[in-house]
């Protein structure tokens, strides 16, 4: 199993001290080297979830297991570690740092876990999303395509067990969709990654085998 969610709870404290709940999963699940959509509108929790996943954010109460190790337990620094060697993670935004080159960001993620970085395996995985011939570009210097490209092979810089995508086409065009969506699907059969792909696209989720509403599983459906 690479990820298993057990009574999951997670509220937020209002200006006005009382608790807005925003989660509440008995159990959901992902088998290993599985792909998954999530649909979910916003304020129906999704990224509260993806963050609680990835240790960002501790649950209230309940078990996250990731590849076996529970992780909603640990203290917040030993989470931190776990989610850069264990998680990737393809954010909306990109998060890419502007000073750095392509080859830089990619280094980087590799730098927050305990293995030296290694700059031919970066290399490759930028090659592996075609940019190659970007290596040492900036942000600033590319599409919106490709830094969403740099993203995809910084989140795969560490040989995680579980990729978690938070709206990766949103801010691309539909031309570069699909390669993003290919780039990501490919590199996780080819490297035995689980995914869960968050996305309010209905064109997207068509193109997965299990698609899962996150209301149909979240007791609570509140705005965040």
């Amino acid at each position: 199993m690479s990820l298993l969610l057990e009574n999951v709870k997670k509220s937020y404290k209002e200006p006005d001290g009382s608790t807005l709940p925003i989660l509440d999963i008995e159990r959901f699940e992902l088998k290993e080297n599985e792909q998954v959509v999530l649909i979910g509108e916003s304020g129906s929790g999704k990224s509260t979830l993806l963050n609680v996943i990835s240790g960002i954010t501790a649950a209230d109460s309940g078990k996250v297991t990731i590849a076996g190790t529970e992780i909603a337990s640990m203290p917040e620094v030993v989470r931190d570690r776990f989610r850069a060697e264990r998680i990737g993670f393809v954010f909306q935004t990109f998060n890419l740092l502007p000073a750095f080159s392509a080859l830089e960001n990619v280094l980087l993620g590799m730098s927050f876990s305990r293995k030296k970085p290694n700059r031919d395996r970066a290399k490759e995985l930028l090659s592996l999303v075609g940019l190659e011939h970007r290596l040492h570009h900036h942000p600033k210097q590319m599409s919106v395509g490709e830094q969403q490209r740099v993203a995809v092979a910084r989140a795969l810089a560490n040989q995680p067990k579980l990729l978690l995508a938070d709206e990766p086409t949103a801010n691309v065009d539909v031309s570069n969709q699909e390669t993003i969506l290919h780039l990501l699907r490919d590199a996780c059969s080819q490297n035995q990654i689980a995914m869960l792909l968050v996305t309010h696209s209905q064109e997207v989720a068509k193109q997965f085998d299990r698609v899962e509403t996150l209301t149909d599983f979240n007791k609570v459906h509140a705005q965040v």
